[in-house]
């Protein structure tokens, strides 16, 4: 057992000593669960890492380059390397011209127009125009990428000139600018929308050029500087390599031998990552906890009082789990957002806190002082907390009965809405991108296909407002969904990011791994 985690079970045997709320045989379980930090066998890249070469980990493979299929999250570094977007979002959150020097809306959001950058050409000769956008929205629309919904709304691109195009809305889309920054935004060459050769073979305009010749997908992806960039000096490096490494342990392994630059950590490796002279950054991206998915009752009736809701939200000692499975790394909140969103209120972190006893009496006022029995999905990715999850609930008199999900089937299987409740993580993309993801009955990750009428009267209204009123309409349904109890948030679980100390990074708000352009070389 690696010491970090031996030092975790002590500190929880040290508190049911003094009588703490949590047991020490739970978190003994659920740390069993998480493993050591043993050592395991480096990765050999194709191409070594040297001082004019960006290396990084990646955790998960790139699942391809075809423009229609592009995804964000961790998977966003393979393909902005090629293929550059109409704007860019700074780490800081703001929007900043790129392919489109500048945009502006009509006075009803439903139509916005872009200027474009001239004297830009793909790395196939083919020249960037307002053509190349129409057929990239086009392609991203019409496609069956999870990303697509970026450019649902877009009823009509119109090319006014080489240098202009408007953005025609069927109804607003008030995540569009931010889309324009990552998938919605990405420009492919025209050339290629379609090929089955782009999809292991990018052309872009961006900063550098897919080397297919010294790249093997699934092991390294190699990215060579374009020469012709318009903005080179905003990205310092003449290489850039990823290598997909989903063991933690190897991803150490290869940062603290310099075979990579850069790459995700996790809580239990910070204190051998710091010892070894890596550079350690959290990003408050994610946010974890209990889901409680089935609002209407229909697959388990209690669930459909807000009171049984708000008894789930008092039920989890969330202080502790965070203490003790995360090693501090996070912030408690009951809410889903961060703290750069428009959406964001203070007050909204503190609403439920840990009180089994008040939450046994909620379940009594609503008719379930005998308690009830909760299906949830066993999740492999989750194990660690199940033990957690299945004694506070059983605290408040609610009886957990587990089915097993194969860990390749647990996306399908969430979504499929069989399950009433589960913990999970989720991202975040961007204020109204989250309502998109939660609030309507078709969205992604309403899993139970839950219409609350008042709440879809307050998104309406939200998505037709301008300015101060739309961002007074973002906090309302934030303040909606917290009194309402539709999930039991946890923690916002802080997103450990390592690098050696010759690089330096910029986190990103939005994305749980940085942007390539977001990597300088430190000074």
């Amino acid at each position: 057992m690696g010491k970090p985690v031996a030092r975790l079970m002590e500190v929880a045997t040290e508190q049911d000593a003094k009588g703490g709320k949590m047991r020490n045989i739970v978190f003994a379980a659920a740390v069993a669960a998480m493993g050591s930090v043993a050592s395991a066998p480096s990765v050999m890249a194709q191409v070594a890492n040297d001082d004019q070469t960006l290396a990084i980990a990646a955790i998960l493979d790139n699942n391809s380059f075809d423009r229609a299929q592009l995804m964000i999250a961790n998977q966003m570094q393979f393909w902005q390397p090629v293929l550059d977007t109409l704007l860019v979002m700074q780490p800081d959150g703001k929007v900043v011209p790129n392919l489109a020097t500048a945009w502006s809306y009509n006075d009803d959001h439903s139509v916005l127009t872009l200027t474009l950058r001239e004297g830009v050409s793909f790395t196939d000769g083919t020249p960037f125009d307002g053509n190349a956008v129409k057929a990239n929205l086009d392609y991203l629309k019409k496609g069956a990428g999870q990303n697509g919904f970026m450019a649902a709304l877009i009823s009509e691109v119109e090319v006014v000139s080489p240098t202009e195009v408007r953005l025609h809305l069927s109804e607003p889309d008030p995540s569009l600018i931010d889309n324009l920054t990552v998938v919605g935004g990405a420009i492919a060459s025209p050339a290629t929308l379609g090929s089955k050769d782009f999809a292991n073979n990018p052309i872009g305009s961006g900063p550098y050029i897919y080397d297919v010749s010294a790249s093997v997908p699934g092991r390294q992806y190699v990215y060579n500087r374009n020469s012709n960039y318009w903005n080179k000096g905003a990205f310092p490096f003449e290489r850039v390599t990823i290598t997909p490494i989903n063991d933690q342990v190897a991803r150490l392994n290869a940062l603290k031998s310099g075979q990579v630059d850069a790459g995700l950590g996790e809580a239990r490796t910070v204190a051998d990552a710091e010892a070894n002279g890596l550079v350690v950054q959290r990003n408050d991206v994610n946010w974890l906890g209990f889901i409680i998915a089935d609002r209407e009752g229909k697959i388990t009736p209690a669930l459909a009082d807000v009171r049984v809701r708000k008894a789930l939200n008092m039920a989890f000692d969330k202080a502790s789990i965070l203490k003790f499975v995360e090693l501090g790394f996070g912030r408690l909140s009951d809410q889903i957002f961060p703290t750069g969103s428009s959406a964001y209120v203070p007050e909204l972190d503190k609403v439920y806190s840990f009180d089994p006893k008040a939450a046994r009496a909620l379940l009594e006022e609503a008719g379930y002082g005998k308690g009830f029995t909760l299906v949830l999905p066993e999740l492999a990715s989750f194990a660690s907390f199940n033990p957690i999850v299945e004694k506070q609930l059983k605290d408040i008199g609610i009886t957990v009965q587990w089915e097993k999900i194969a860990p390749n089937a647990t996306i399908p299987e969430l979504r499929s809405g069989r399950f009433p409740a589960y913990v999970f993580q989720f991202g975040y993309q961007g204020t109204w991108a989250e309502y998109q993801k939660f609030g309507y009955p078709h969205s992604a990750w309403n899993t139970s296909k839950v219409a609350d009428p008042q709440f879809l009267k307050m998104l309406d209204a939200t998505q037709h407002a301008i300015g101060d009123e739309q961002i007074k309409g973002y906090r309302d349904l934030n303040r909606y969904m917290v009194e309402n109890a539709f999930f039991a948030p946890w923690y916002r679980r802080d997103t450990i990011y390592l690098t050696n100390k010759q690089t330096a990074v910029k986190l990103h708000p939005t994305n749980a791994v940085p942007h390539i352009r977001d990597f300088s070389k430190a000074e």
